[in-house]
């Protein structure tokens, strides 16, 4: 009795100084934690891409991860030169439509808008008000907000300091990943594998599957929202369609969406005149805003596994919950959790269709589930490349 209970006691203070071990970890690792999460999300991402590079390079892994760090820095890079750029080329005629709005003003609302459900009269109120005021009415009405979109403008521009340092620090982390990232993708499907056996590996599949779709996903939903979105600026016949493009794509990227740069273009229609291209120009953007809702889970299935809602529910319930992080978080937590409840459910269906008296798969209403078919290192998809012979025969 005496020794079971200095056996539990031993067995408790080993877990307690697991778990301060642990603790400690993350908290020294705590201002890095969202640049490694970030690494590890576009290595794994990208790990086809490197391996592809690998060998049109001879095996060179060196030049290989120069290669793709460089093209990480010029995704950074090349956009905001192409900004610079075109508001530069562009400032001229950026001043004259400023200046246009300052001589005319906003014209009287058309007469459809009062007809709209609900706020139609309402709403051609306030746009027939802030047409009568002019531009000095509109001016003056912004005034008290002047001081409060300052400070956040300055708060944003001092933000970029930081936001430029995690950035260069995702593309350190995901060099050094890349260099070793057979070793880190054996000690992770070895702690799967201790973890909960064949199912711990598969639980690692599922999760590579959903970080690759989710910037499968986010990547083409990205360039498709744009393209559809540029066209529609340049078939309405909006000014600078091309820079708006450019600025559509980042917000894409970033997940804010579209919506920032097509719904003010509509707002610039109605106020040049042009009903008719606004409506459809509003139609259209109401189109292609929602097309991410549907699109990037479809895309996101193709990479993983996973029941449509299931995703759906991880990409959403991940970017309230951690940002823009959780499209990549979301997804992954899920798809483990379901994999080891899945697995669970199955194993627990076997044992009760095994252990009771007169049972057969004949006469059984709950037939015993398929075998799940075993986890092999040739099974494991080039994200996580084979270990050696011997690295999970360990002893417990």
């Amino acid at each position: 009795m005496i020794k079971k209970q200095g056996d539990l006691t031993r067995t408790i203070l080993a877990i307690l100084c697991i778990l301060l071990l642990i603790a400690g970890s993350l908290w020294v690792l705590r201002p890095f934690l969202g640049s490694l999460i970030w690494a590890i999300m576009l290595v794994v991402a990208t790990w086809p891409m490197l391996q592809s590079l690998e060998r049109k390079l001879a095996g060179k892994r060196v030049l290989a991860v120069l290669v793709m760090t460089v093209g990480m820095l010029l995704l950074l890079v090349i956009p905001l030169w192409l900004a610079i750029s075109t508001i530069a080329a562009h400032a001229e005629g950026i001043v004259s439509l400023a200046k246009k709005f300052a001589e005319s003003g906003l014209p009287q609302p058309p007469a459809w808008v009062h007809t709209l459900p609900l706020i139609g009269e309402k709403f051609a109120g306030i746009w027939e008000q802030l047409a009568d005021d002019g531009t000095q009415g509109l001016v003056s009405k912004a005034q008290p907000y002047a001081a409060q979109a300052g400070s956040w403008v300055l708060s944003q521009v001092g933000s970029v300091g930081g936001l430029l340092l995690q950035f260069i620090l995702v593309v350190m982390m995901s060099a050094i990943l890349y260099s070793t990232g057979e070793a880190a993708a054996d000690s992770v499907r070895r702690f799967g594998y201790r973890l909960a056996g064949e199912r711990g590996l598969s639980s690692i599949l599922l999760a590579g599957g959903a970080i690759r779709g989710v910037a499968l996903g986010v990547g083409v939903t990205a360039i498709v929202q744009t393209v559809l979105g540029g066209i529609g600026l340049a078939i309405a016949g909006v000014p600078f369609a091309s820079l708006l493009s450019a600025l559509m794509l980042m917000f894409c990227i970033a997940q804010i969406g579209p919506a920032l740069v097509l719904f003010p273009a509509v707002g610039w229609m109605f106020w040049t005149g042009n009903t008719g291209w606004a409506i459809f120009l509003l139609v259209w953007s109401l189109i292609v805003t929602t097309l991410d809702n549907f699109l990037r889970p479809m895309l996101i299935r193709k990479g993983a596994d996973l029941p449509l809602l299931l995703i759906f529910a991880g990409v959403i319930g991940g970017m309230l919950g951690f940002g823009l992080i959780g499209l990549f978080i979301g997804p992954v937590v899920l798809a483990v959790t379901y994999t080891l409840l899945d697995a669970w459910m199955d194993d627990d269906l076997t044992l009760a269709h095994a252990t009771s008296p007169g049972s057969s798969p004949e006469s059984s209403l709950v037939s015993a589930p398929e075998p799940v078919s075993e986890v092999t290192p040739a099974t494991i998809p080039e994200l996580i490349p084979a270990p050696a012979p011997a690295a999970i025969s360990d002893k417990p």
